[in-house]
Parts: structure tokens; C-alpha cells; sequence
């Protein structure tokens, strides 16, 4: 398997394929985003070239977040821009995402996929080896993990403590769903991330938090060439 097939018994989901062609996996988080508000912080990261956004918000009223996603879906519709809503399935649905992601205690893969049909991309926030193989059982259902926190991170306030470039290591090693490797990401540690085999990777106030968002990611996007000889795949 080269490392943008998907896993034996995945759906054809249409936005899978530039999902999966991408390096930065870009997440919305207005208290960090320096007054800009997410929808301004979005805009922003399109035109720097992030091609995957997810709409991560805990504090705001269901009516703030659909108009927010609503906005978010325009600005990612006509880009090729695959948009990704946190947790809240009812709201990817209302928007028509392309796409939710879940953690461990919310609901189950297998509801979600009952929910959101075929097409819509699933990702589930994994933590430890035995999250992961639970996962790869689900292969047909869901898309893609998450892998992390990788390092300390404080963006989340309910995360979970860091796991460390080891368990980066045993998914490269073991688990054959795609991943994004995600938590305490910054531009000076970025490159051990990319050298270990992480091919997408997140950062949130790195580049929402950054005075200069396309600066920051062309920045960011250098230390990935670098990172031990290793290029990432094509984004444009």
C-alpha cells in the first residue's frame, strides 16, 4: 500500500483523495486566533495553501457555530479545501461538511457513519497502541486517526496527557490507516514529527495564534523540506 491508498474496504469518499495529498491539516481556535475570529483565521489559511480545515469550538452557542460553519463552508467550497467540522456531527450534517471528527468518548464510529451516510470523511482522535488497533478493526468506517497529543499542549481543555514520539513510531509502524499527528506542534519540532514518518500534520496556535499566517506557514512548510532529506507531498 503506497501511502495515499486507503485501507482494504474504505468507501470512495469524492474528498478523500485531497485529503490525503496534503501536509498541513489546519484547526480553527478563536481564543488564540488574536482577535481575527475564526472565520478571518480560516480565510487566512487558505490563501497560505492549507488545504484541510476542521472548525474545532467548545465555548460558543450552537446558532454562533452553524453560522460560523456555514461561512467557513463557503470560504472552503470553491478552493478544493476539504472541511472537517469537530464533535458535532448534527453540525457537519447542517452544513454539509465534508467531513467530522471524533474522539474516544464521543459517539461511537459505526453511529456516526449510520449518520452522515457514504461520503463524509470520519476521523477519531487516538491516544495509545490499543486505541489504534481498535481503530484499524473499523477500517471500513472510519478514514483516517488522529495521533497525539504528540507533545504538552494547552489549546484543548480537556486533553489528555502528552504521548510522545513513541507512539508516533508504533503507528508508522503498525497501523496502515491514514494519520495526522496533532498536539504541542510547533515550527522548531515540527521537523522531528516529519523525520519520524508523519506525512500530515496539525498545528493550531502555531498558525492561527501566528501575526502573519501565510509568513508562518511558508516557515513552517521550510522546516518540513528539511527535516532529514524528507519532502512533503505536493499541496497546490
Amino acid at each position: 500500500m503506497n501511502e495515499f491508498e486507503q485501507p482494504l474496504g474504505v468507501y470512495a469518499r469524492p474528498n478523500l483523495a485531497n485529503f490525503l495529498s496534503t501536509d498541513i491539516y489546519g484547526i480553527t481556535a478563536d481564543e488564540c486566533s488574536i482577535g481575527r475570529g475564526n472565520v478571518e483565521a480560516v480565510r487566512q489559511m487558505i490563501a497560505a495553501g492549507i488545504k484541510v480545515i476542521q472548525y474545532r469550538e467548545k465555548d460558543k452557542s450552537a446558532r454562533q457555530m452553524y453560522e460560523e460553519c456555514l461561512a467557513i463552508r463557503e470560504l472552503t467550497g470553491g478552493d478544493g479545501v476539504t472541511f472537517i467540522v469537530n464533535d458535532h456531527v448534527d453540525l457537519a450534517l447542517a452544513v454539509e461538511a465534508d467531513g467530522v471528527h471524533v474522539g474516544q468518548d464521543d459517539l461511537p464510529p459505526e453511529k456516526v457513519r449510520q449518520m452522515v451516510g457514504d461520503e463524509m470523511i470520519i476521523g477519531l482522535s487516538t491516544h495509545s497502541p490499543s486505541q489504534a488497533q481498535a481503530a484499524m478493526s473499523i477500517a471500513g468506517i472510519i478514514d483516517y486517526i488522529g495521533v497525539g497529543p504528540i507533545f504538552a499542549t494547552n489549546t484543548k481543555k480537556d486533553v489528555c496527557e502528552p504521548v510522545g514520539l513513541e507512539y508516533l513510531d508504533y503507528v508508522v509502524s503498525n497501523i496502515s490507516l491514514p494519520f495526522v499527528a496533532i498536539g504541542g506542534i510547533k515550527e522548531h519540532n515540527i521537523g522531528l514529527v516529519r523525520a519520524r514518518g508523519a506525512k500530515i500534520i496539525s498545528l493550531v496556535t502555531e498558525i492561527v495564534g501566528a501575526p502573519d499566517i501565510a509568513a508562518k506557514v511558508g516557515a513552517i512548510r521550510a522546516a518540513l523540506d528539511g527535516a532529514s532529506g524528507v519532502t512533503p507531498p505536493p499541496f497546490r
